[in-house]
């Protein structure tokens, strides 16, 4: 280890990170000096013991610290307060355990993890716990009491179980499950009569299996549902263990625990005997998915299981095809001819795919980078004689162990194992590279795996962008000039999202300059808006052409700014003041009507009143007062033929409504014509007729009018008589043309005879009369007429009209 502490680790208060994490140790923690020399320190180190970050800690009493799964550092405080710092001791936020918490103390606290994230447990002074299963989504639960608790459990874990996160406490000889509604008694299943009382627990990484310690040196080992015993070993060491964990394998059959005394360290299965060793100082126990981590002052060791891969080839006299195929390529690089009897011996027994997958599995658990090299060669070397082989296992174990051995490197301290980094993934590798700000070897990585532009080096740079707007040492221009030529438009870069981390460290003027390299306006806007300059967002969104944009400004700047300033700003935007107009003719009618006046808009305020008329006012008072505003501002607005149409639609608003009133039937709202109409289908012919007087209606559309709601109502006498009234303005092709729509024939017969001569043809065709029709073409001796009515004919029935038209064609061809 790099550290050089003057401590032991004893007398800090630490935690380790999983997967290879860093080590946080606050030091001088429980000394109750007031003099500022004797201040808890707290410092963060990587695994290797390289300083990461240190500060004089100037909060409250530290009961425990954590990792989160994401390597920020949880400190639980005393009074329940959590701060969290980055791994450079930074602090991002905090939060609180409640006020019960805060009026009891903080006895005793876990970290934990779950699949819903980081959680923090809490024991109380009341000797109670609560819990948060997820710090990012804070809520608080408390757990059932403890029945007659009155001192601390001697030991207690937490369990996920069922996707709920329960507490498992014990009190002497007794075991308990806590949850947040009850407490159960549990009992091992084959617990040795002779346990006594219990001293420690562990669970293990994954939460399947616990483990407990008791005063008589009797360990239980099972599944943490309390269904299944596991094994159980007998010591006879007495003393509590300052340490217990799990040290298990995935996958693995054999499981075991190590227990920690001082200076003394004990690996124990499910069989009679176990491991010891005597360790020269301290050591502190770090549980990992595939193993145990154990660190002191001077080391940083990692204990677990030989995989089986390795134990078949490096077992003495091992006759595994992985162990001879390494032999024979050990042999083939002497030159001996043993590497042929060797390779044969495989052959002979159809081994070879397998000693090949052999070694490169066991390459993967190799540490040492030459023993990984002398594996990975005879695989090589054994894949050279297989037909079909695929070299895809082969070229990947090679890819991952370049990117292990370059993070276990004794500067970045990253001691992830092959199991713990294919759990980790590449991404969350990465991601946790640029936390350590470790840029040019994330971007390495990324280039070296091919990783997408979004996936790697992109988001790589971001974070150094991110990280680069916190150096205060550099001007604001000088800082987003170095940003965007190192940044350009490379894929995937968010200039917003470094912008919002410029603003969030107090450089507005910075956030600003680097959003003029953001392409998106819709990535620039809510920034903008966030930072209270809201008429350069403005800007923004209009230059955007996105009108969602715009009225998402607008609307801010309606609840920002007072009403006058409101408008003012509107006014030096066009666009912006169109489309609020837009929005308020459908949402705010009464502040279109303000925008209206105070640009002297009388045309749109006649406008706004019609509306107004026929949208709002329900009494025919109101409505024709709100006409006679349109009138009056139509007049100012020197529309004329707008004031005197409205004046019209007052004269006949009140017409309809006396109609209404007189008649008992609905005229409101109709247009004139459909009134005209409505009458005399009614019989009103009188009243029509004093409509068509008052409002100049001119002849030929009343005579229309009236004939067709005539036949409509099949009042055909009164339409002769209407007839006859004098001569008609639309002529009487009409008349015939209405009959024939209504199915009159008869009637329609009537006005053929009167219908002009240039007509009668297309008449007498519509009243069916195809011997008058072919008669008046023969008059007016018209061959386009005559051919009109011959394709009217039919040769069987009007074989006279045909022989007819036909030699008076004929004739006319003569000529």
């Amino acid at each position: 280890m790099a550290w050089d502490l003057a401590e032991e680790l004893r007398d800090c208060l630490m935690a380790a990170a999983p997967y290879g994490g860093p080590i946080a140790l606050l030091k001088n923690n429980w000394r109750k000096e007031k003099s500022p020399g004797s201040r808890p320190v707290l410092e963060i180190y990587s695994a290797a013991g390289l300083p990461l970050a240190s500060i004089v800690w100037k909060s409250g009493q530290v009961v425990q610290l954590g990792w989160t799964a994401s390597e920020d550092l949880l400190c639980i405080q005393e009074d329940g307060s959590v701060l969290i710092y980055n791994l450079f001791c930074e602090f991002k936020r905090h939060f609180s355990m409640g006020n019960e918490v805060l009026q009891n103390h903080v006895l005793e606290a876990r970290v934990f993890h779950t699949e819903y994230g980081t959680g923090v447990a809490i024991l109380t002074g009341a000797h109670r716990f609560s819990l948060a299963t997820n710090i990012d989504d804070l809520k608080l639960r408390r757990m059932h009491d403890m029945p007659s608790l009155q001192k601390p459990p001697s030991c207690w874990a937490v369990l996920f179980q069922d996707r709920v996160t329960v507490i498992l406490l014990a009190t002497g000889q007794e075991l308990y499950l806590l949850d947040n509604t009850s407490c159960n008694a549990m009992t091992p299943p084959g617990l040795s009569p002779q346990a006594g009382a219990y001293l420690q627990m562990a669970v293990s990484f994954n939460y399947r299996y616990v483990a407990l310690y008791t005063d008589t040196g009797y360990i239980w080992m099972g599944t943490a549902t309390f269904k299944e015993k596991l094994g159980e070993f007998s010591c006879d060491i007495r003393a509590p263990p300052r340490e217990m964990v799990w040290c298990a394998r995935p996958r693995s059959k054999q499981r075991a625990v190590v227990v920690a005394w001082d200076r003394r360290l004990m690996v124990a299965g499910n069989t009679e005997e176990c491991i010891q060793f005597v360790l020269d100082e301290d050591s502190y126990l770090v549980p990992e998915l595939d193993g145990v981590r154990i660190f002191s002052r001077t080391s940083h060791e990692f204990l677990h299981e030989i995989p089986e891969a390795s134990q078949e080839i490096f077992r003495i006299a091992s006759m595994a095809p992985g162990a001879l195929l390494l032999e024979a390529q050990k042999q083939y690089e002497k030159e001996s001819q043993k590497a042929d009897e060797y390779l044969r011996e495989i052959k002979d027994k159809e081994q070879l795919s397998e000693a090949v997958q052999q070694c490169i599995e066991a390459a993967g658990y190799e540490h040492e980078p030459e023993t990984q090299k002398s594996l990975l060669r005879a695989a090589s070397f054994g894949k050279c004689f297989l037909d079909r082989f695929s070299p895809e296992s082969f070229v990947r174990m090679c890819q991952d162990l370049r990117v292990l051995n370059a993070i276990r490197d004794y500067q970045i301290g990253i001691p992830l194992t092959f199991a713990q980094y294919k759990q980790l993934t590449i991404e969350v590798l990465l991601d946790r590279l640029v936390l350590r700000r470790l840029y040019p070897l994330a971007i390495k990585i990324c280039e070296y795996l091919r990783l997408s532009e979004i996936q790697g080096v992109s988001r790589i740079l971001a974070h150094w962008a991110c990280y680069k707007v916190q150096q205060k040492d550099k001007s604001d221009e000088e800082v987003a000039q170095a940003i965007n030529q190192k940044l350009g438009d490379t894929p995937g870069i968010s200039y917003s999202e470094i912008a919002g981390r410029a603003y969030e460290c107090g450089r507005t003027e910075l956030a600003i300059k680097l959003l003029e390299y953001e392409p998106r306006s819709g990535e620039q806007v809510p920034l903008l808006l966030k930072m209270k300059r809201s008429k350069l967002a403005l800007s923004k969104a209009i230059e955007s052409g996105d009108t969602d944009l715009v009225y998402t400004v607008v609307l801010h700047l309606k609840n920002e700014l007072n009403r006058g300033n409101f408008f003012m700003t509107l006014q030096n935007q066009p666009v912006a003041l169109s489309l609020y107009r837009q929005f308020c003719k459908h949402q705010e009618r009464e502040t279109l009507k303000d925008l209206y006046n105070q640009d002297d808009n009388h045309q749109e305020l006649g406008n706004f009143h019609v509306h107004t008329s026929y949208a709002s006012e329900k009494r025919i008072e109101g409505r024709v007062a709100a006409l006679q505003n349109a009138v009056d501002e139509y007049y100012k607005a020197k529309n004329e033929f707008a004031a005197k149409a409205t004046e019209d639609q007052i004269k006949l608003l009140r017409i309809q409504h006396r109609l209404q009133e007189d008649l008992d039937k609905p005229y409101l709202d109709c247009s004139l014509h459909d009134t005209i109409s409505h009458l005399i289908l009614d019989g009103k012919h009188k009243r029509a007729e004093q409509l068509y007087r008052e409002f100049k209606i001119p002849d030929k559309r009343f005579w229309w009018l009236k004939i067709s709601s005539l036949a409509e109502c099949g009042d055909w006498e009164e339409m002769e008589k209407f007839s006859k009234s004098k001569k008609s303005p639309i002529g009487y092709l009409p008349f015939v043309e209405i009959c024939v729509k209504y199915h009159n024939r008869h009637e329609a017969k009537k006005y053929a005879a009167r219908v002009v001569p240039e007509q009668k043809v297309k008449a007498f065709i519509l009243v069916g009369d195809l011997d008058q029709a072919a008669d008046a073409a023969i008059e007016h001796k018209s061959e386009s007429e005559m051919s009109l009515v011959l394709a009217k004919c039919s040769p069987a029935i009007d074989a006279t009209v045909v022989e007819k038209l036909n030699r008076a064609r004929a004739q006319i061809l003569k000529k």
